[in-house]
């Protein structure tokens, strides 16, 4: 399993509770909220459709997903004046970290994330500075099993052939998922055309892919992850992508 998909299991296991799932929820509607503001059809938003897809995913009600549609498209007396902006350093051991935000206020969001930094003994760098070690691309995700670790009834080589007559450009077979990469501009074709093959996904997004990976001994990247989670545990915060690789020897001992 590759390491987004690594860290997308423990958090899915860290968020069961209500608090977790409330303040993600709030996350889920700053997203849907800002890519309303390009139109407020999903059909023919197609960011506004992932962001849609992964409320109605994470269980999120269907007034909140409806509201915040109607608040991001200005359809609503109370607009919230939400930007997006992303900050870019480095954290222990030297590894690159981008920490993508949705805020309302921008001195507020850098001072908390500038915190985490402190704390952890990384650093805050320039706009530029880290972002070219990372690729935008689409990712469409498939877990094999359950958050109970049952296994689930997924054909891993029909969504491999499927993917790939699609367009996608890469595609990761492992025990406990199958990760779709596709080129930024292709991740609507090829997330439509797995849905229409009868593959539902979990995940369907764009993220930051790191162009290589920084492999840390466990205790060393136990602490490049304490200060992951301490910046996704963050209002403002909605994405963090880094380039550290979660070997078999650090999930082990997260374990």
């Amino acid at each position: 399993m590759s390491g987004h998909s690594k860290w997308s299991t423990i958090k899915r296991k860290k968020g069961a509770n209500d608090a977790a799932r409330g303040k993600l929820f709030t996350k889920l509607a700053r997203e849907i909220q800002v890519a309303a503001r390009s139109g407020a059809d999903p059909a023919t938003n197609f960011t506004l459709r992932l962001a849609v897809e992964r409320a109605r995913m994470e269980n999120m009600p269907k007034e909140n997903i409806e509201r915040a549609i109607r608040r991001g498209a200005g359809l609503e007396k109370e607009v919230d004046d939400i930007e997006e902006v992303t900050y870019e350093g480095y954290g222990p051991h030297g590894i690159a970290i981008l920490v993508n935000c949705l805020t309302d206020n921008r001195n507020r969001t850098i001072a908390e994330v500038r915190r985490c930094f402190t704390r952890a003994n990384g650093n805050l760098g320039e706009p530029g500075s880290v972002a070219w070690q990372f690729t935008e691309v689409g990712y469409i995700l498939f877990n094999r099993q359950t958050d109970d670790g049952e296994p689930r009834d997924l054909d891993p080589e029909a969504i491999f052939m499927a993917a790939l007559e699609a367009g996608a450009e890469d595609v990761v077979v492992s025990e406990d998922a199958v990760e779709v990469y596709t080129a930024r501009n292709d991740l609507a074709q090829v997330s439509q055309a797995l849905t229409e093959a009868g593959f539902e996904p979990d995940e369907s997004k764009l993220i930051m892919r790191p162009n290589t990976t920084i492999a840390l001994e466990p205790d060393e990247a136990t602490t490049v992850l304490n200060l992951i989670e301490a910046l996704e545990e963050l209002d403002d915060v909605n994405n963090v992508y880094h380039n550290l690789e979660l070997t078999d020897e650090v999930m082990a001992q997260l374990a």
